[in-house]
């Protein structure tokens, strides 16, 4: 029962970002290179809050139960406005490699464009953000225990690894949005993802109420996918033609196949 739990929560948080990563980055290593620069930036901002809330700890009175719980709120709220500084600090450093990349190139343009590092940027932050996030939950799944024999809720796993798959996938929208919002010099979309980001994470303190927390998250995660979609320059038009090219491309293999010489027996 244990390795059935730990599998499957492994793959609902986990699979659509291993797809996205073998179909999209894992085939170009300048993209693979982006993905662990920017997981080095997000441990880099983890620890440094981290620090943070040690410290304010240490220096607070540990009994009082009420006061270490607003201390973990403004950890939380550290660790999200530092996650973000460094999204942008990784901004400013991938801009003057997208410069260097032109140098060096032979037609005097970057073989990736800001767009493609904003995504593999964001995404980035997600799976390593999702990994740490839920690394110790699935240790526990495997067992040995039951969730929910002292009337705890039974669907705690999976919940979780719901969660880890929605902060994935909020990670890369937010990445392209801020990424956007930064070459158009637009600083209320800034704030837009600054105050989602804290949101996201405020709201996982009303856990254990799990459809408190989760409904409020993928709301957020739909309206970030629209909003990055925008963002990324895509609109109904986009849709339409893929849409268009894809029956093309269907239509134009049954033709083929239609021409095909019988075999003979």
């Amino acid at each position: 029962m244990g390795a059935a739990v730990f599998f499957g929560c492994t793959f609902v948080a986990f699979g659509p970002a291993l797809s996205l990563f073998v179909l999209t980055i894992a085939r170009d290593p300048l993209r693979v290179i982006i993905l662990v620069a920017g997981s080095f930036f997000w441990l880099v901002s983890v620890l440094l809050s981290s620090l943070v809330w040690f410290i304010s700890v240490q220096v607070s009175n540990k009994n009082d139960s009420s006061l270490q719980y607003g201390l973990l709120i403004f950890g939380a709220a550290i660790s999200v406005l530092l996650q973000e500084a460094f999204r942008y600090a990784y901004y400013r450093l991938l801009k003057k490699a997208i410069e260097g990349l032109a140098q060096i190139s032979e037609d005097g343009r970057s073989p990736i464009s800001i767009q493609q590092m904003a995504y593999v940027s964001g995404f980035s932050f997600g799976i390593i953000s999702g990994v740490f996030s839920v690394i110790n939950i699935l240790a526990d799944a495997v067992g040995p225990g039951i969730v929910g024999i002292h009337g705890d809720s039974q669907f705690y796993f999976l919940t979780s690894a719901f969660l880890t798959m929605a902060i994935v996938f909020l990670h890369t929208f937010w990445g392209i949005i801020f990424f956007a919002a930064c070459e158009k010099r637009k600083p209320l979309h800034i704030a837009g993802v600054v105050l989602c980001h804290l949101i996201t994470s405020g709201v996982t303190f009303l856990n254990p109420r799990y459809e408190a927390s989760l409904i409020p998250i993928y709301i957020l995660t739909l309206g970030m996918g629209v909003w990055a979609f925008i963002a990324a320059g895509g609109n109904h038009h986009n849709i339409r033609k893929c849409l268009a090219w894809k029956r093309q491309e269907c239509n134009q293999v049954m033709v083929y196949s239609a021409l095909q010489v019988p075999n003979e027996d």
